[in-house]
């Protein structure tokens, strides 16, 4: 996916492109988790829509949440959705900011060069 040392930096037009495929990829993730947040927040604890969609918003991003909760079903299920939230978090970090790192260490690389080797000349 990524070019290595030894090839040239690609030019921005590319880079660009590489980003927003991350943040595709980022919201291609972040949808589904937040509905299920919602959905979870809606049905377990009982909240009304806007509600759910306040506190999945809140924990997914790591704020926490907003209204308590009241339900055993609640409880294990924002338990259970604050765990899974960060690490979704700390993926969609990753998937976002790994095309940033990556051109970064491209760009400034710090080569251990090795002394060249002397050839010895024919006929000697």
């Amino acid at each position: 996916m990524f070019e290595t040392r030894h090839q040239p930096l690609p030019p921005r037009r590319h880079f660009l492109l590489r980003m927003g495929k991350s943040g595709i990829l980022a919201l291609l993730l972040l949808i589904p988790s937040w509905g299920i947040g919602i959905l979870g927040y809606h049905f377990l604890v009982n909240l009304a829509w806007i509600d759910a969609v306040l506190n999945a918003a809140m924990i997914l991003t790591g704020m926490g949440p907003v209204n308590p909760v009241q339900t055993v079903a609640g409880k294990l299920f924002a338990s259970f959705y604050a765990l899974f939230s960060g690490i979704v978090f700390i993926t969609m970090a990753a998937v976002l900011l790994g095309p940033v790192a990556h051109r970064f260490l491209h760009r400034f690389h710090l080569e251990v060069a090795e002394p060249p080797k002397e050839r010895k000349q024919k006929g000697e």
